[in-house]
């Protein structure tokens, strides 16, 4: 049973860092859009962006690692 919780918390953590990534596409384009050539105003952006997707990659592979150790384990 205990086995069986780590991979469904696993899914959903991954899942989670899924929707932080979809979020990073739709901000980037976002700022690409309202900079309107503003270098200053994009790098700035960009950097909020790139920090919360390096995070949400960091719970995908997190995530799925937990999934992967459940599966192998139950076995």
């Amino acid at each position: 049973m205990n086995l069986e919780l780590l991979i469904w918390i696993g899914a959903a953590v991954t899942l989670a860092g899924l929707g932080g990534i979809v979020w990073c596409i739709f901000a980037a384009r976002a700022a690409k859009a309202e900079s309107r050539g503003d270098d200053a105003l994009l790098r700035a952006r960009m950097q909020r962006v790139v920090s919360v997707n390096m995070g949400a990659l960091l719970a995908s592979m997190l995530g799925l690692m937990m999934v992967v150790a459940g599966v192998f384990l139950a076995r």
